[in-house]
C-alpha cells in the first residue's frame, strides 16, 4: 500500500513540475507591434511632397518700350524733343498717330554752346539715306546749316540752332508712308552717330 502511495505521488509531482513549465506564459518582448496602434513610419521613409501651387500670375500683355527706349510725348500731332551740350536727344523713338495730315518737331538746345561749337538741328530722312544726307550736309558748312541745298533726300529739317536756342518744322506726314524705315538725327559734324532716332508712323 505505501509502494502505490509513493508511486502515485511521484507520479503526480512530475505531472505538475511538467504543467508548471508549459504554463508559464511567454516573456513580453519590446519587439512584439501592438495591434491596437497604427505602425510609425520608418525613419528612412521620405515625407510625402506636397506639389507646388499653381502658378496664377496672369503673363504680361502690355507692350512696353524696349530697354533704353526714349520714346518722345506726342501732342496731337506735334512732339518737342531737346538737344544738349553732351551731344544728346533726349529721345530715340518718335511715332507720328497716323490720323494727323501734318507734323510738327520743335527742337529746343538746352545747352550753353554756341552754333558753331556745339550747334543742333533735326534732319528727317529715310535710313538709308541718313549717312549720304550727313556727309553732303559736312560739305555744305555751317552757313547752310549742315544741310545740301535742295537736297531730295531729306524729308524735312529744322534750322541749326545754339544753346538756348528753339527751332521747329512742319512736314506732310503722308512723306514718312513711303519706303521706311525713316531716321532723325542732327546733321552737325559727327553727331549724327549719337544723336539719332527712329520716326514712324502709326
Amino acid at each position: 500500500m505505501n509502494i502505490k502511495i509513493a508511486v502515485l505521488t511521484a507520479a503526480c509531482a512530475l505531472a505538475l513540475s511538467a504543467c508548471g513549465e508549459t504554463a508559464s506564459p511567454p516573456a513580453a518582448t519590446d519587439a512584439a507591434p501592438d495591434a491596437a496602434s497604427p505602425a510609425a513610419p520608418a525613419a528612412d521613409t521620405p515625407a510625402e511632397a506636397t506639389p507646388p501651387a499653381a502658378d496664377t500670375t496672369p503673363a504680361a500683355t502690355s507692350k512696353a518700350p524696349a530697354k533704353g527706349s526714349k520714346v518722345a510725348v506726342i501732342n496731337g500731332c506735334e512732339t518737342e524733343i531737346e538737344g544738349n551740350d553732351a551731344m544728346q536727344f533726349n529721345v530715340n523713338s518718335i511715332t507720328v498717330p497716323a490720323s494727323c495730315a501734318e507734323f510738327t518737331i520743335t527742337l529746343k538746345h538746352v545747352g550753353k554752346m554756341p552754333v558753331a561749337a556745339m550747334g543742333h538741328n533735326v534732319v528727317v530722312t529715310t535710313a538709308a539715306d541718313m549717312a549720304q544726307v550727313s556727309a553732303d550736309g559736312m560739305a555744305a558748312g555751317l552757313e547752310a546749316g549742315f544741310i545740301k541745298s535742295d537736297d531730295d533726300k531729306v524729308i524735312a529739317h529744322t534750322d541749326m540752332i545754339g544753346g538756348g536756342e528753339t527751332t521747329s518744322v512742319t512736314f506732310a506726314v503722308s512723306e514718312l508712308q513711303g519706303d521706311g524705315p525713316y531716321k532723325f538725327f542732327c546733321s552737325f559734324p559727327g553727331h549724327a552717330a549719337l544723336m539719332n532716332g527712329s520716326i514712324s508712323v502709326e
